[in-house]
């Protein structure tokens, strides 16, 4: 799942040029100020154009640079976060986080502390693998998103968090169903259900892209153990909710070649099944 920052992630990191050095804590003096100011600048400034550039390399070499030669002024404190900025660039995910960590321990009061904890976040995003491999990436993506939305609620970064933390969702629903399929083709439905289950019932899930098969599954799994009048309520919850539905088709077919009448609303909605027991989407 390889994407780009979708924020203006550069726009708000390259704003620490801008900003100067009023953000810098205590007071500095004159001499201190005339003697640091134009080197400090020109090696942030360098840094800057190699990010334009998108020389990644060049550009962590510069901060680096402003790090080593002016550890103590508010520049240093900048380039620190640019650092993992041109790690992000440069697909080097684990630099980009130790640097963004490294950031939030030394300042995490900082205004830019959002950018950072927001950086961490996407990096891990970014190597979410597909469904079919270990999905430990994808839960610290979830975890990291969340920390976004829970420290920063009313921010960019945090609605931008939102939509990838639905997106995790998706993916982590598409793996229940891939360990579903691979127990119902191996004749195991028991275990298959409880995945297909587990998507239709988790409301973090019901709003996922894979509801729909879901159900279609939890019918093809309680016709194969003869669960009848599951299979059934099933059928009119994916009729009910999803009834344009390619996968409700399928169940209708699978019901009728199977010889079980499809169950109609009128009846579904008399014998209780529509109620609204699995949140919103049901």
């Amino acid at each position: 799942m390889k994407l780009r920052l979708t924020l203006p992630a550069r726009a708000a990191a390259l704003a620490f040029l801008a900003s100067g050095l009023g953000a810098c804590g205590g007071v500095v003096s004159r001499e201190a100020v005339q003697y640091n100011d134009e080197p400090v600048t020109a090696l942030y400034t360098q840094g800057a154009d190699m990010l334009d550039r998108h020389r990644w390399a060049d550009a962590l070499t510069a901060f680096q640079e402003v790090e080593r030669q002016h550890p103590y002024s508010s520049w240093a404190r900048r380039a620190m976060l640019m650092e993992a900025y041109a790690h992000y660039q440069a697909n080097q995910y684990d630099d980009s986080i130790e640097d963004a960590q490294r950031f939030l321990s030394l300042h995490p009061g900082n205004e830019s502390a959002p950018y950072a904890y927001y950086l961490i976040a996407i990096c891990h995003f970014e190597r979410i693998l597909d469904v079919g491999r270990d999905q430990a990436t994808t839960e610290r993506a979830l975890q990291a998103l969340q920390d976004v939305v829970r420290r920063y609620p009313e921010s960019d970064y945090a609605r931008d968090a939102r939509l990838k933390i639905d997106m995790v969702y998706d993916q982590l629903a598409g793996k229940e169903m891939t360990v579903g399929r691979f127990y119902l083709q191996r004749d195991q439905p028991l275990a298959a259900i409880n995945r297909f289950r587990h998507v239709i019932e988790d409301p973090n899930y019901q709003r996922t892209s894979h509801v729909p098969e879901a159900l279609h599954r939890l019918v093809e799994a309680y016709l194969s153990v003869g669960m009848t009048e599951e299979a059934q309520r099933m059928a009119a919850i994916l009729g009910h909710n999803f009834p344009g539905d390619d996968w409700y088709q399928r169940s209708y077919a699978l019901m009728t070649d199977a010889g079980v009448a499809p169950v109609a609303e009128e009846e579904a909605q008399r014998r209780g099944w529509l109620r609204r027991t699995f949140g919103a989407v049901f």
